[in-house]
This record gives C-alpha cells, sequence and structure tokens, in this order.
C-alpha cells in the first residue's frame, strides 16, 4: 500500500472514530450493488466497519466490496439449509473467508431439522449465526421468517455450542410479555418479563442485533425501559443499521417507520445508543462486544 491510501484510509477511520468517540462497526449491512457503495453508507452514518450479510448467490459482489477496503469488511455468508448442497456450500464460504453464517431468512420453523444441521455446523466452525425471527407481516411475502421464536429457548438449550445473534420484529417485540403477534412494530410502554429480555440473561450463547426498524423500535417505544436494558445486556447487544438509504443520511431510505422517514435508520439508532447509556457501554455496543465475537 503507497503512502498516500495508508493516509487517506487513516483519515477515513479517524472521523468516523471522531464522530461516535470510537470506531463503529455496524455488523447488519447487505452487499450493495456496486462496489464502494457500502463503504459510501458505513462512512455516512460515521461507522468505521461492517459486516456484509451475503446470500451465498452474492457472495461476489461481498468480495468486491472487501477487495477495496479489505481492513473495513468481514462477510457472513447465507442459504437455504433444506436444499441441496446448501450446507456444503456454506461450508466452502466458511473455508473461503466468511466469518459467521447470516442473514437467515427463509420461511421455514426456526427448529425445523435443516435449520438445526446449520446450527451444528456452526458451532463445529465456531462461528456465529443471524437470524431473522418474523411471523406476520403486512406484506403477504415477508410472514413467517424462522417462525416459532416463542419455544426457541428449546433450542438454545439444545444448542450450546452454537452462538446465536437474534434480530427482527418478533424478536425485538418479545421484550415486552403483552406481545401483539399482529404488531410488527409495537408501541407504548414495555412489560418486563418479556422472552427476549429473559433469554439474553439467561442463555450465555444468545446476543442480540439492535439493526433495522424492530432494533430502533425497541429502543425508542419506551425509554426508561430501554436504559434498563441496554445496561442489563451490555455484553450481549451489538450494533447494526440493516438501513437501505444510500448516504448514511437519509437519501433513498425506505424506512417503514413513519418516524424514520427520510432518515438514515443506521444514524438514528446510534443516536439513541448514545442517548440512552453511558460512553462505556456505547463503546461496548458498538465496537467492543461484536469486535470479541468476531475477532476484528
Amino acid at each position: 500500500m503507497i503512502r498516500r491510501e495508508f493516509l487517506g484510509m487513516g483519515a477515513a477511520l479517524a472521523l468516523g472514530a471522531q464522530e461516535w468517540g470510537g470506531r463503529v462497526v455496524d455488523i447488519h449491512l447487505h452487499p450493495r450493488r456496486t462496489a464502494g457503495e457500502g463503504l459510501a453508507h458505513t462512512e455516512g452514518m460515521g461507522a468505521t466497519n461492517a459486516v456484509l450479510l451475503t446470500n451465498i448467490r452474492d457472495a461476489e459482489r461481498a468480495k468486491a466490496e472487501i477487495a477495496q477496503k479489505p481492513d473495513r469488511f468481514i462477510w457472513f455468508v447465507a442459504a437455504d439449509p433444506s436444499q441441496p448442497g446448501n450446507l456444503e456450500a456454506i461450508g466452502k464460504a466458511l473455508d473461503g473467508g466468511a466469518r459467521g453464517v447470516g442473514e437467515m431468512k427463509n420461511h421455514t420453523a426456526a427448529d425445523a431439522k435443516d435449520m438445526r444441521r446449520l446450527y451444528d455446523l456452526c458451532a463445529e466452525r465456531k462461528v456465529p449465526v443471524l437470524i431473522h425471527f418474523q411471523e406476520t407481516s403486512q406484506f403477504t411475502k415477508e410472514e413467517g421468517w424462522n417462525t416459532g421464536f416463542g419455544q426457541f429457548d428449546k433450542v438454545l438449550k439444545a444448542h450450546k455450542k452454537t452462538t446465536f445473534i437474534g434480530h427482527a420484529n418478533f424478536f425485538w417485540a418479545s421484550i415486552s410479555t403483552d406481545l401483539a403477534r399482529e404488531s410488527e412494530y409495537p408501541t407504548g410502554p414495555v412489560k418486563k418479563g418479556g422472552n427476549t429480555d429473559r433469554w439474553l440473561s439467561e442463555y450465555p450463547n444468545l446476543y442480540g442485533d439492535l439493526s433495522a426498524n424492530s432494533g430502533n423500535n425497541a429502543l425508542s417505544r419506551d425509554s426508561a425501559f430501554a436504559r434498563e436494558f441496554l445496561s442489563r445486556h451490555q455484553n450481549k447487544l451489538m450494533f447494526g443499521s440493516d438501513c437501505s438509504c444510500k448516504d448514511g443520511h437519509g437519501a433513498g431510505s425506505g424506512a417503514l417507520l413513519p418516524r424514520l422517514k427520510n432518515k438514515c435508520v443506521g444514524r438514528d439508532t446510534l443516536g439513541l445508543l448514545k442517548e440512552l447509556t453511558t460512553p462505556e457501554v456505547f463503546r461496548k455496543i458498538t465496537w467492543g462486544n461484536a469486535s470479541k465475537l468476531l475477532s476484528l
């Protein structure tokens, strides 16, 4: 690397670190159409690093992004484990540099036989698996992703050597006990004792991905609860964006929550985290936990 490129890289990292008081890793960024677009979003919202959650058919997109900035990105791989050859393909991708599995977003039960085979593979390879839990949706095709979260504690018990990262609508709605299954983004005060809150405490192998409208909503619906929740699980939660905007400032945002219209979901979530936590906890959630889990 020539000196000019090295200095440019250092300046970009320093700028992101300056905005949020240190390095920030986005654990939920999907590869964009062309190399460089992921970096534009990452730097735009003030992050320094990102995990590219990549369907195996898009692996070349992720590799092209990483090739431009290998110090800034790592990638996870995902494929439907019920389809012939896909478990083997995931294994090959892990051999080829993928650092985890996900985002798993399949129309299946979370405890299905093929999903359990995937969990065993992740335990064997010592990599985490990131799962999208969603029961219902206003859009028909968005219903029923990895269903059955209400009984997922049985999976956590049966697969103690697998590290799970929970994400999406039903995972974050389940911080509350008054769970309205038809509501993707519940509002109002959280009633303590929800499955997600309890299981993050009870199971060492469960982590939480605070990305997307769902993670943002979990933080914003009840600020008093959110402060306690973030403090209680400060070693188990990780920041992510899962944002569709182009520049890290809201351009082209497709956010579903009216409050986030024309905003970068990731940038807004970072703002919430800064408001709701101490500097020490903020650093853990935005860098330390993911850095440790993924050996960044």
